[in-house]
């Protein structure tokens, strides 16, 4: 296969990649020209907050083309479509030969986090050196298989990590739990395998609340996914959000409002300078504090009286 490469400016990138795309270019990638120069920027700013054009001063547009397909024929379309005049320089490249599916495969290994709970990728559901599922139950652990998907949440990431950890610690067993903004359905299938009674899993994204159902469907686990107004009315003893400051601060009024009067709630995706913002967000409705910090992000924890 062969990409083609042309530069663009910022306020060309936009509407030259959705006309690449309506030319028959199989994906496009906008990426910095000035990468590894003393003239490199940065778009993105703190986690959470977007840039209002994304796109660079100088763009490198890469665009992936279809075997057999003309590059000056598919430019001159786009070029047409989008009012952009057309790089001179524009260039070919070959896309070397890979197994994508098991160089995707290579990125995922199984992760313990904790004492008690296993994430398995399916492709290592056989590796013996991962305790089998009879031998994590023996040891009051849990083993959790998990796919990366369209949505978030491999499990990775220090967030869910501290999530994990704390459902592990504190999930006695029986309690309404609700995961909001649940992504891959990580944290709610995990609180279910762990002992947690009735679980809402919430998200507005689709593709999440599908792959939140087909994970939990996989490791033979009963849950409700649902987008946020098929929620039914009702308080958690649990609510757990692992989403970014931001939202979490708009949502404070709703979160804690669903959580019952002795319950807790459980937040990560914050950063540790971020936390007494969002502490102050939620304190006219419970006080919550830092419970645990990892690599600069920390989960807070407050209980509702």
């Amino acid at each position: 296969m062969r990409e083609l490469v042309l530069n663009c400016l910022q306020s060309e990138a936009e509407a030259l990649s959705d006309a690449l795309l309506e030319a028959g270019v199989l994906s496009v990638c906008v990426e910095d020209a000035d990468t590894d120069t003393e003239a490199e920027r940065p778009l993105f700013g703190e986690p959470g907050l977007e840039p209002e054009v994304q796109a660079w001063q100088r763009n490198r547009i890469v665009a992936l083309l279809p075997d057999g397909a003309d590059p000056a024929q598919i430019l001159a379309q786009a070029t047409v479509e989008s009012g952009v005049a057309p790089d001179p320089a524009w260039s070919l490249r070959e896309v070397p030969d890979a197994d994508w599916v098991r160089l995707t495969q290579s990125q995922f290994g199984p992760i313990q986090v904790g004492r008690r709970i296993w994430i398995v990728p399916s492709w290592h559901r056989d590796d013996p050196q991962i305790p089998a599922p009879a031998e994590t139950r023996e040891e009051g652990a849990v083993r959790l298989e998990l796919d990366p998907g369209l949505a978030f949440g491999t499990g990775s990431h220090p967030t869910t990590h501290l999530c994990l950890e704390w459902l592990a610690e504190h999930v006695a067993g029986g309690e309404t739990l609700l995961d909001y903004g649940c992504g891959s359905g990580i944290l709610a299938i995990a609180a279910r395998m762990l002992g947690t009674g009735r679980t809402w899993a919430v998200d507005i994204d689709e593709q999440a609340v599908q792959a939140t159902r087909d994970n939990a469907r996989a490791n033979g686990v009963e849950l409700q996914a649902l987008l946020p107004d098929e929620l039914p009315a009702g308080l958690s003893q649990l609510v757990v959000a692992n989403i970014l400051s931001s939202p979490l601060k708009l949502l404070a009024p709703m979160l804690s409002g669903r959580v019952e009067p002795g319950g807790h709630l459980v937040l990560s995706g914050v950063l540790e300078r971020q936390a007494e913002e969002v502490a102050q967000a939620y304190a006219p409705w419970l006080e919550l504090r830092v419970w645990r910090a990892r690599d600069g992000w920390v989960c807070l924890h407050g209980q509702r009286h």
